[in-house]
């Protein structure tokens, strides 16, 4: 097995590495810009307005999005503060928290959500073909599905 990369491979990673840098760099700037959030504030309050009532136990939001507890405890605190979000006892298991977004929360996450889209649009899809959009997302799901197994020993 080839343990080293073939100058095709290093090339192609060095190339992905300063895209997906200057790629989240350019979208947290036009986020933030357009309406003050930042990524986190974001992927709290999508996360949020797509679920059923805009709600989400603490747990599964913090599973969803892979973060630690502090981290999620941290930036919900901030958003509270801002009046985006509120925390409340889960009706079903007190020991519980349920994460609610206010209405303040969901006007900006609608509007954070269509101009997200609109960059990814003009930054992304605009510069690929239609085939090359399928195979982002074909290379997305296979590293996706790999970093899904157990780490190899």
């Amino acid at each position: 097995m080839n343990h080293v990369l073939t100058p095709a491979q290093a090339a192609a990673w060095s190339s992905y590495q300063r895209m997906r840098v200057r790629l989240a760099e350019r979208l947290n700037r036009e986020l933030s810009r357009e309406t003050g959030l930042s990524e986190a504030d974001f992927e709290i309050l999508v996360a949020l307005i797509d679920a059923p009532d805009d709600t989400v136990r603490a747990l599964a939001l913090r599973c969803g999005l892979e973060w630690e507890k502090s981290r999620l405890s941290h930036q919900l605190r901030r958003m509270e503060k801002r009046g985006l979000v509120r925390r409340e006892v889960c009706a079903e298991d007190n020991r519980s928290t349920v994460i609610r977004v206010t209405d303040a929360g969901r006007r900006l996450a609608e509007e954070a959500k269509r101009q997200h889209e609109q960059a990814v649009l003009a930054v992304v899809c605009d510069a690929l073909t239609p085939e090359q959009v399928q195979a982002l997302g074909c290379i997305a799901d296979a590293v996706l599905s790999r970093l899904d197994e157990p780490p190899r020993s």
